[in-house]
């Protein structure tokens, strides 16, 4: 029989971490290999003309909003903040939901972004569809790999946080 004495030590500690984070190596690691063989799809992503640094802010805004990474969130909304967005549309993405004041050009890039990271990286076909049609399929591939990096970013940071919740009998990293 296994006792938890998670409560004994501290009534006010936590028993279940609720962010997604890595539960394997093999899946971080797979992760890892698929960025660093695409670095020039990367490169070519973060240059893309079709994506502009707000654009891809939003983007990124849009996951990590779903996945909660506290690092990532704190350093993107710097970033967008950079990129020209408005502190009233990233404060409507903190509330984790899609601003108003995305650009038309964007909201279905915006939706898709938050639709794969609600799916865990697996958006519907019709979905994709719609994104290739909209964007093309280079503007499809770029905002898939924006999306892939901001998903491991995200995994990476609750990941840690997930550590410090297990060492810490849930006083830490939430």
């Amino acid at each position: 029989m296994t006792v938890d004495f998670t409560d004994q030590l501290d009534p006010t500690a936590k028993t279940e971490f609720h962010r997604r984070y890595y539960q394997s190596w093999s899946s971080f690691w797979k992760d890892l290999k698929y960025l660093l063989s695409n670095r020039a799809q990367i490169k070519t992503a973060m240059s893309s003309p079709q994506l502009t640094p707000a654009f891809r802010e939003r983007l990124m805004l849009a996951v990590t909003e779903v996945n909660l990474c506290r690092y990532c969130r704190t350093f993107h909304v710097g970033q967008a903040g950079q990129a020209g967005i408005s502190i009233e549309e990233i404060a409507i993405y903190l509330k984790g939901t899609i601003p108003d004041e995305v650009p038309d050009e964007q909201k279905l890039a915006v939706c898709y972004a938050r639709h794969w990271a609600e799916t865990n990286s697996q958006p519907d076909p019709d979905y994709i569809d719609q994104v290739k049609e909209t964007y093309g399929d280079d503007g499809f591939k770029a905002i898939n790999m924006v999306l892939r990096m901001i998903t491991m970013g995200n995994l990476l940071g609750n990941t840690w946080d997930y550590l410090l919740f297990k060492i810490s009998f849930g006083q830490w990293g939430q």
